[in-house]
Order: C-alpha cells, then sequence, then structure tokens
C-alpha cells in the first residue's frame, strides 16, 4: 500500500503522485495514480481545507491508455504499457468531440506521444 500523500499543496501532492506511481509496478500504474489523483481532489476540494482546489478529469485514450487532465492545460497519459507520459491538453491529442445544441464534450482521446515527454525515475 502506498504511502499517504503528505505534501501541503495540491501541486506538490501530484508530484507525489507521480514518484509513487513510478515506483509502483507497471500493470497497475494507472489504477494506483487514479486513486491517488482522486485522493488529491478530495482533499483539496473540501470545505476549510484551506488548499488552493485541484482537480482533473480522466479519460480512456483509444489505445487503451488512461488519460488525466487538469485544468491548467496539462494532461498525464499512462500507456497500456504503464509508462507515464507529460502531454499539453490540446496539442499532444488526436480529439474528436460530440457536440450538441447545448455542449461540446470530448467523444475520443489519441495521444500523440512523440510530442510528450516521459516521465522517468531520477536516481539519487
Amino acid at each position: 500500500m502506498p504511502t499517504p500523500l503528505t505534501a501541503p499543496t495540491g501541486e506538490t501532492m501530484f508530484a507525489e503522485a507521480i514518484v509513487l506511481t513510478l515506483r509502483a509496478c507497471p500493470l497497475e500504474r494507472a489504477d494506483l495514480f487514479e486513486r491517488l489523483t482522486e485522493e488529491i481532489e478530495a482533499l483539496t476540494t473540501a470545505p476549510d481545507s484551506g488548499l488552493r482546489p485541484w482537480t482533473r478529469a480522466v479519460y480512456a485514450g483509444t489505445d487503451g491508455s488512461r488519460i488525466f487532465r487538469g485544468t491548467e492545460g496539462s494532461s498525464l497519459v499512462i500507456d497500456p504499457a504503464g509508462r507515464l507520459w507529460r502531454a499539453r491538453s490540446y496539442e499532444d491529442f488526436a480529439t474528436t468531440y460530440t457536440i450538441t445544441p447545448t455542449s461540446c464534450e470530448i467523444a475520443t482521446l489519441t495521444p500523440l506521444y512523440t510530442e510528450m515527454r516521459e516521465y522517468v525515475l531520477r536516481e539519487a
């Protein structure tokens, strides 16, 4: 079981979550990262948390990846092999939309890995 997130802001908890996820078995990473980011969201959006709210949306990529889109224009992709990728939310995906008279929603996201940077653990 991973260590609970302890950092003082959503951004630093997010950085901790990346490190914990990179240390996990590759095939378990997407589920672990989803749980950790759910925890960050719950902690930072709780009433009287004193923290700036940190939120994300989770999508399934067309290639079997899991995509975590933040509110500030960045995304993290965990590919089917368990590698983590830093992505820009718009430029690094082929995206289709479902458009209705009252909404515009993402229908599909296809990661463009050649445009992304891979996260790797740095050894001390």
